[in-house]
């Protein structure tokens, strides 16, 4: 995540870490709209004055414990064909996403996107970009061996991914979880492979 941090003493890993935790706690317990700097300072036993020399807002705090919650259980598989790594990808990402905690907080966030430009700014390269990039090493390997579909650019599969993903968060509210991902591989990964195995 780019360092939001002030200048002053660097920052422990241990202290940031409680933080984070102590965010995603507060958050699952009472909501993104009662979450305060001051409750994340109680909770965490960090002064108040570390957290805001470290992060701009309580948003951005939530956004760094998200991101790294996101990089700690999404891993980018390399099992040799793109349905085995893309269905990884999907299972540990939407089992991730259905859990209420971190939908919740997806929605916070893209909201407090939508009403902050700069906040908003940080979100995508933060967060959307980063989940962006780890899908796209997947996609990227899977177009150097032949596996996309034909005719079909390698953000666009990415965009259905992901644009599946926050329709549902967002707009229909509807299950987020492991068989929309065996939809998502069989829609954009099964052709792809009996195009490979035909070559």
């Amino acid at each position: 995540m780019t360092d939001q941090s002030r200048p002053g003493r660097k920052r422990s890993e241990q202290s940031r870490l409680a933080i984070l935790a102590a965010t995603l706690d507060l958050v699952a317990e009472a909501g993104y709209g009662a979450l305060t700097v001051e409750g994340i300072a109680a909770r965490s036993g960090v002064g108040k004055q570390t957290i805001y020399r470290w992060w701009p807002s309580k948003a951005d705090v939530l956004l760094d414990a998200l991101a790294t919650k996101a990089d700690l259980y999404v891993p980018i598989p390399d099992e040799g064909t793109f349905r085995a790594d893309l269905g990884g990808f999907l299972d540990s990402t939407f089992e991730l996403g259905e859990k209420a905690q971190v939908a919740d907080t997806l929605r916070a966030l893209m909201a407090q996107a939508q009403i902050d430009p700069e906040f908003g700014k940080r979100f995508r390269e933060d967060f959307l970009n980063r989940r962006r990039e780890a899908l796209g090493v997947i996609v990227d390997r899977a177009r150097e061996r032949g596996e996309l579909p034909a005719g079909v650019n390698a953000g666009t599969v990415i965009d259905v991914v992901f644009g599946t993903l926050w329709y549902r968060l967002l707009a229909t509210r509807e299950p987020v979880g492991r068989g929309l991902a065996d939809e998502l591989v069989a829609l954009l990964a099964d052709h792809g492979a009996s195009t490979a195995e035909i070559r």
